[in-house]
């Protein structure tokens, strides 16, 4: 190849990066006027989501009667039907959103793609010149003239490498950022259409007891006196049952765990039922998986209490046995005849009390736990109110409180196993348990105690 047609191949690709540069949009988008009547929209809804919100607060002022237990039902159905208009509406403009980012991921990757390409036929081209220092080339028997072409042209196609470097770098890190916000955006718009199944539940529960109550004669005090009565029955059933818990640990009445649940929320923001979705889904598992007792601290082996069977891997010798045994002692317990988990088909066992952590993560939560529920010393994994507490602090530190469906799922996954929810089947099944699990417990249970 002459000279000349390497100076006509670089202006190609510098003509040909310009225009890769600037590839034009062609899907469709919002027009700026179809964004503002959407955002304009959901303003709207907003402030009459504020005033009903008033509304509800000013009808469970009154005391109680067969009128306001319509006015407050109807006024929450007119709330979950604004919050369906505005979660609509707002899928909508992460749609435009979720658009917008494709394209621009697209032409991000088509300018990666297209520099790779250009930088392998440089470096061609500079393997067919040759690898010639500069000295070299000068000292060789071609015409001055013709060896300072050469090494102009060699600095040339060195410099385009070196743009072409920095400037891949850059796309690949923008792509890295949209794909990130991308993300984010289908994760917002999965949340909103999950809420919107939750609101259309709502309503429909909501519906369902209204009619019960305009069924009433507002004149028949005695029907509606048994209708409270019988409300009464199913709260204190509920307060009353039982809430297992992980870990040998003896059960407690749900209205001690929702206690606990909204003392935790106060100090984390973590949702009441998603954390005892979260216990409840562990003190599943530790049944399935038996408890144990550390037998030899030397080599973490162990027993199960249940079976007898002996296992190797109960606790890490090294990284658990040292604060399991200073955990115990605080809470004057001998540590081989306290009840910690078995392991599962890999790794260690050893996880202690309902939130199911191993002895080094609780001794890195102890003094956060004492700090939310105000006291000094080392917390005891095995007191539920403590536990509570530590998996809130927990779940907070995996996102769990930044977010919807996803932000709670994901948390969930990254609790049971470390990993967001994609990482397998079993993992997101973990995660989807706990989602199911926590719906049920709003709907069945805190619902009811709150006369939702």
């Amino acid at each position: 190849m002459t000279f000349r047609n390497i100076y006509i191949y670089i202006g190609i690709f510098l003509s040909f990066t310009f225009i890769v540069t600037i590839i034009p949009n062609t899907l469709h988008a919002l027009t700026t006027q179809e964004r503002a009547t959407l955002m304009a929209q959901l303003a709207d809804v907003q402030a009459e989501q504020v005033k009903a919100q008033k509304d509800l607060a000013s009808a469970q002022s009154k005391s109680s009667s067969l009128q306001r237990d319509i006015t407050i039902l109807a006024t929450n159905i007119k709330i979950e039907q604004l919050n369906i208009q505005a979660k609509t509406l707002l899928i909508q403009t992460l749609g435009d959103n979720i658009t917008e980012k494709q394209i621009e991921i697209r032409n991000l990757d088509a300018k990666i793609a297209q520099n790779k390409i250009n930088m392998a036929d440089i470096f061609r081209q500079l393997e067919l010149l040759g690898n010639d220092s500069m000295v070299e080339t000068l000292l060789s028997s071609q015409t001055l003239s013709q060896s300072l072409d050469e090494i102009i042209t060699l600095e040339m196609l060195h410099k385009s490498i070196y743009n072409l470097s920095t400037q891949l770098a850059i796309y690949e890190a923008s792509s890295t950022a949209q794909k990130n916000t991308l993300v984010s955006k289908q994760n917002s718009a999965i949340d909103a259409r999950y809420a919107i199944q939750q609101e259309q539940k709502k309503i429909q529960a909501n519906q369902t007891q209204q009619k019960k109550l305009l069924s009433i004669s507002k004149t028949n005090e005695k029907a509606y006196t048994a209708l409270i009565a019988q409300k009464k029955k199913e709260v204190d059933a509920i307060n009353a049952k039982l809430f297992s818990l992980a870990g040998g640990s003896s059960p407690i009445p749900f209205s001690q765990a929702y206690q606990y649940a909204l003392a935790a929320q106060k100090k984390t923001g973590i949702d009441p039922a998603f954390l005892l979705a979260v216990l409840t889904q562990e003190s599943n598992l530790g049944s399935n998986q038996g408890t144990c007792y550390l037998t030899d601290p030397n080599t973490g082996a162990g027993q199960s209490i249940k079976s007898g069977r002996i296992f190797t891997n109960v606790m890490s010798p090294t990284r658990d046995v040292p604060p399991f045994i200073k955990i115990t002692t605080a809470m004057n317990a001998d540590p081989l005849h306290t009840i910690v988990s078995c392991p599962q088909s890999v790794g260690w066992g050893g996880a202690m009390g309902p939130a199911q952590f191993i002895a080094s993560t609780w001794m890195l939560f102890s003094s956060r736990i004492g700090s939310a529920l105000g006291f000094s010393g080392m917390a005891n994994p095995w007191n539920p109110q403590h536990a509570f507490m530590a998996s809130a602090l927990y779940l907070t530190d995996l996102g769990a409180n930044k977010g919807g469906y996803t932000a709670k799922s994901n948390a969930a996954c990254r609790y049971y196993s470390g990993s967001n929810c994609s990482k397998s089947k079993l993992v997101a099944s973990y995660g989807s348990s706990v989602m199911t699990l926590a719906n049920t417990i709003q709907t069945t249970e805190i619902d009811k105690i709150l006369g939702l």
